[in-house]
């Protein structure tokens, strides 16, 4: 399309404009843009509207524009993520990149040949956000009401539920100015129940201006608490696993965003004069997300002090980074060697999710390399379970974004053996509350139950098959009544939306535990195929349950398959009631 020419006639992010986005629509246009309404019809952002005039003008004087970049090569994509405000939204199959630009930057890339096109109606919503609070998006809470939110939860459920303080904010550790604020999370998990048990970190908020992350950690953990003793499979995890969630990771720079202001990274004003109030383009801060201290400074981070992407004066130099690494080490063992090729054994424990703004994408390490990571194939197989949930794209961050650096799921896989993922969740920063509550939410509370299940041996039981309509054929009964488990045993729940396909295998057993899960010591009952034979990918399975000489009360009955290759899948249960 065209010749790779010199480094792009831009003008760095450091060195951009340092005044306030402005908008030049009438009062009645930006009350529309603001206003909550469904979430698009059609996703603008991943699939470009070939119907666009590229170039007519988007908007009244719109001073910046979010695009798609078309690109041929690597190097193209290099320079971009280098020299202009990339989004972490692309498609490297289509050749295409979300970036927010100036018009200058506009006129320049066009000169040169590439093709650019502007998505209109997001250009519109980023210029109409510069003047939104966070009082006109009522499904998310600010960093004040998430923490109210959280010591409530502890004081309703004192046997479910410890607040902790890991750490401090950049504006707390820092004497004078802002007071800054307690990075807070809980510990969900029924602590009547002893032992060392499987753990699930799960972290929002890191980017500041990414709303649905924070939120969506605590609606997860709210879901888990009132469905405890309701739920089956609320409550045998709660019991036997432990939820670590940290909704607000970035309390300083959330706080800014909650103004309004695309603010993306924490509040560290020692370096650079940038921007102030925060633009898109530039502003202060370290971006979180790349400071952590693996792969520390190298592509896809800055040392520009007022860039999107300045990834600090040195490696874990900020005090939210510190709070995140420190803690990750303290709740999950070192499973993995030294070397980038050396994998974590199959028997390794946890997993870590982190939640950003936007994709749709699940993403698996590596960031830093396209090299695979030594434990890729079980690593996709638990993304691809994450897709079939949420339906979003799974693949490598390397690989479907570009090159980044100083990452949280590369350092907590790559130091740790943790297996863990970025999430990019939703079409926009500031996710409308309808396209969160309709979308969002829904679309990935199952995917974070699936992780939660994955925990405690997340390299091998979601290749197993998952057990599903587990149902018992009366509830309540009489001590002395027989009643018929039945359930399905399934092996090809995986989707990774054009990234591969997973492999499966047939349906091997079936059995099933009364009270806890098998690996507990629990004993176990198998269960007979309902066909007669235990010989496909999805299979039937059922057995009758003789009540004799049960007590009265609530019984949990947990269900688990084994496919043809020795895989266990994780349990799903029914309760059974008897009087």
């Amino acid at each position: 399309m065209h010749p790779i020419h010199s480094r792009l006639p831009l003008s760095p992010r450091a060195r951009r404009a340092a005044a306030v986005l402005t908008i030049a629509a009438t009062a009645g246009f930006v009350a529309a843009s603001c206003a909550e309404g469904p979430a698009p019809e059609s996703d603008s952002i991943s699939t470009p509207d070939p119907a666009i005039d590229v170039g007519q003008s988007a908007g009244p004087g719109y001073p910046n524009l979010l695009v798609h970049l078309y690109y041929e090569t690597d190097k193209d994509l290099a320079r971009f993520v280098d020299e202009l405000d990339v989004l972490e939204h692309a498609d490297r199959r289509a050749g295409f990149v979300d970036a927010i630009v100036t018009r200058a930057e506009l006129d320049s890339l066009r000169a040169e040949g590439f093709r650019v096109d502007i998505d209109q109606e997001q250009t519109a919503l980023l210029n109409a956000l510069q003047v939104k609070s966070i009082s006109g998006y009522s499904c998310y809470r600010t960093v004040e009401e998430t923490y109210s939110s959280m010591n409530s939860l502890a004081a309703t459920y004192p046997s479910l539920v410890s607040v902790v303080d890991i750490g401090d904010s950049y504006d707390k550790v820092k004497a004078g100015g802002n007071p800054g604020y307690d990075i807070l999370g809980m510990v969900v998990t029924n602590k009547n129940i002893a032992g060392t048990k499987p753990r699930f970190f799960l972290m929002g908020g890191f980017h500041a201006r990414e709303y649905p992350g924070p939120e969506l950690a605590l609606r997860f953990a709210e879901q888990l608490l009132a469905s405890y003793g309701v739920d089956p499979d609320a409550t045998w995890l709660l019991n036997n696993f432990e939820l670590h969630v940290f909704p607000q990771t970035n309390p300083d720079g959330r706080k800014i965003a909650e103004q309004g202001y695309l603010h993306r990274k924490n509040n560290n004003r020692s370096k650079g004069k940038c921007n102030d109030p925060a633009t898109q383009s530039n502003h202060y801060g370290v971006d979180l997300n790349r400071n952590h201290a693996f792969k520390f400074g190298g592509a896809g981070s800055s040392s520009q002090a007022c860039d999107q992407f300045y990834r600090g004066a040195s490696a874990a130099s900020e005090p939210e980074t510190q709070a995140v690494q420190n803690y990750l080490a303290s709740i999950f063992p070192d499973q993995r060697g030294p070397l980038d090729t050396d994998p974590a054994p199959a028997t390794a424990t946890g997993v870590m999710i982190s939640l950003h703004s936007y994709g749709p994408q699940v993403l698996t390490p590596w960031a830093w390399s396209s090299a695979l990571p030594p434990n890729d194939a079980a690593l996709e197989t638990l993304g691809r379970k994450f897709g079939y949930f949420n339906g979003y794209e799974v693949c490598r961050f390397n690989n479907c974004l570009y090159p980044a650096t100083g990452t949280t799921d590369d350092w907590a896989y790559g130091i740790l053996g943790v297996a863990s993922y970025t999430f990019e969740m939703g079409t926009a920063f500031f996710e409308t509350c309808a396209s969160f509550d309709s979308t969002v939410l829904p679309g990935n509370l199952p995917v974070l139950r699936a992780a939660f299940k994955a925990a405690r041996r997340p390299y091998q039981s979601p290749s197993g098959p998952e057990a599903v309509s587990v149902a018992v054929s009366a509830s309540p009964v009489t001590a002395g009544f027989v009643v018929t488990l039945t359930a399905t045993l399934d092996d090809t729940r995986f989707d990774s939306h054009g990234w591969g396909t997973e492999p499966t295998q047939n349906i091997a057993q079936a059995r099933y535990s009364v009270g806890a899960p098998s690996w507990t010591g629990a004993s176990t009952v198998a269960m007979s195929p309902s066909d007669g034979a235990f010989n496909a990918g999805v299979e039937g399975a059922s057995v009758p349950i003789d009540t004799t000489g049960w007590s009265a009360g609530r019984y949990l009955i947990l269900v688990e398959g084994q496919d043809s290759a020795g895989n266990w899948g994780s349990p799903t249960g029914v309760f059974l009631d008897v009087q």
